[in-house]
């Protein structure tokens, strides 16, 4: 017997009914040869974390836009953290682990640089809109390595419903969805405090009695009660008074950090830069890579300049606009 046909008869073994087999996948888009060793999970999850995309996330921002200190997180940061979150909770309820951690891995690969506030200029400017989760599913999908990674149905699902108004069909999709907002509340919280834009003491004080005082507080709690509440269920869940708390919790982040806070003053800069650079090489073709060239007569010139702006990280972004748009010294 091949190793992974031992590790899927593990699964059969020790995970949940609930938990979806590695075996019992629906497959790739594309027929492959099964690897001996690992699971079709397993290999979704290297191939994410072997890929372009993933590596470009560590220079992703998520709240602030080029921080002085080496502490804040970046994109990759927080998908880490996700990760972790959705791996404990899956660990937990046995659920499969590999196939939480591979949608975990790769649901922000999609992300523009500059965080939200570049998906919304290119929202506002593409003709066929802009969402993180879809431009995440089209990196796996067709971007990578030319014509995507083949992953399975169950990470694509996950992946592309990590947020929005469709639940994940999995449990592990459903644990994802949770643990991506609990990191980014919570970290986004202790980046605002090192930031001076917050302080522990100004946290709605009825928030902080439910869900906690500190950030490993909260963040345990959170993990506890979804784990209390979702053993021997077909669902993941929290309870109303812990779901209730998070909400308002992420309104407070809403209404004092992520907008007009001083975290924020760079935002229009970078909008700039995202939206300038669309137009300039939307006008001028030759300047795209000659990968995404190759995906313009299938996907038409507005899609591939997306494609291309949406991939960059933030640095590379402000390079390309120098390169552009700001004249040289004469030497």
């Amino acid at each position: 017997m091949l190793i992974r046909e031992e590790l899927e008869e593990l699964e059969k073994k020790t995970l949940s009914p609930f938990a979806q087999l590695s075996c019992q996948s629906r497959g790739r888009q594309g027929e492959e040869i099964e690897c001996d060793i690992r699971t079709k999970f397993q290999r979704d999850k290297d191939r994410i974390v072997y890929s372009k995309s993933f590596r470009r996330l560590k220079h992703k921002t998520q709240v602030f836009i080029s921080p002085e200190g080496d502490h804040y997180r970046t994109r990759l940061t927080h998908t880490l953290e996700v990760s972790q979150i959705a791996r404990t909770i899956a660990r937990s309820l046995r659920l499969n682990e590999d196939l939480t951690e591979a949608i975990a891995l790769g649901h922000d690969l999609g992300h523009t640089p500059f965080g939200h506030t570049g998906e919304i200029v290119l929202n506002s400017i593409c003709p066929h809109g802009f969402r993180h989760n879809e431009q995440s599913l089209r990196v796996v999908d067709v971007i990578e390595r030319e014509n995507g990674l083949n992953l399975t149905w169950e990470v694509r699902d996950g992946i592309k419903n990590h947020t929005g108004d469709e639940i994940p069909a999995t449990l592990e999709g459903q644990i994802v969805r949770f643990a991506d907002r609990i990191a980014y509340i919570n970290h986004d919280i202790d980046d605002a405090i090192r930031g001076g834009i917050i302080s522990n003491e100004d946290l709605p004080k009825e928030c902080s009695k439910v869900l906690g005082y500190r950030s490993s507080e909260r963040i345990n709690n959170m993990i506890v009660n979804i784990v209390e509440q979702s053993k021997h269920v077909n669902e993941i869940r929290m309870s109303p008074q812990i779901q209730q708390a998070m909400n308002e919790l992420r309104e407070y982040m809403f209404k004092n950090v992520y907008i007009g806070s001083k975290a924020k003053k760079e935002e229009i800069k970078a909008q700039n830069i995202v939206k300038e650079l669309y137009m300039y090489i939307k006008a001028a073709p030759e300047l795209l890579p000659t990968d995404a060239k190759g995906l313009l007569h299938k996907d038409g010139l507005d899609r591939v300049v997306c494609d291309y702006i949406a991939g960059m990280t933030d640095r590379y972004a402000v390079k390309k606009f120098r390169e552009i748009f700001i004249p040289e010294s004469w030497n």
